[in-house]
């Protein structure tokens, strides 16, 4: 079979040894061109340069913001955070296991939420988390502050059920596996 027949061929007609190449690998991922910029904005926009400034300015956005707040042992988890935010950033951009890089991204930004907007939420402290000084509290300035928060969350939610796309490194070994060069490729013979 030509190899564009084979990339042209709708998933659920593809032949399983196709699948087991991205299975093996853990590539499989979305064909929409367009994931790439979801991943730019989630990777490079947010992740890349947050992290980079937990490590550069820690006392303003690492260690110092998470003692701050009232999370425990926050030199290593302000440290942590920006190394993992900074690596799982570039691992997205480039759509390099892009499934997996967003896990502990989907994590920080949960503990982000929890930490920082329920306080706001509930007009209080809440556990072991301390309560910022806003000029109103409640459910309207929670989720005025909250916005870009949930807005990141859901894309990197839609990145973890879509994958790189088309346009990256998984795509690019799923294709060299198969042996199609690209998804376009034209069989001359």
């Amino acid at each position: 079979m030509a190899t564009h027949e084979l990339a042209m061929r709708p998933r659920h007609l593809k032949e399983k040894g196709d699948n087991l190449v991205n299975l093996r690998f853990g590539l499989r991922s979305s064909e929409c061109e367009s994931v790439f910029l979801i991943r730019l904005a989630v990777g490079l926009v947010v992740f890349i340069p947050e992290g980079i400034q937990k490590l550069l300015f820690p006392e303003l956005l690492g260690s110092g913001r998470f003692v701050h707040i009232g999370i425990p042992w926050s030199c290593i988890l302000g440290a942590l955070a920006g190394v993992v935010e900074t690596v799982c950033g570039l691992l997205i951009v480039f759509g390099l296991a892009t499934r997996l890089a967003t896990f502990p991204l989907i994590i920080i930004l949960v503990v982000y939420i929890l930490s920082t907007k329920v306080p706001i939420l509930l007009g209080h402290d809440w556990w072991i988390i301390h309560l910022p000084k806003f000029e109103r509290y409640g459910f309207w300035s929670m989720q005025h502050e909250a916005r870009v928060d949930f807005s990141i969350l859901l894309g990197a939610v839609f990145l973890l059920l879509a994958g790189g796309g088309r346009w990256s490194v998984n795509a690019w070994f799923t294709r060299r596996e198969v042996g199609v060069t690209s998804p376009h490729t034209r069989d001359t013979a």
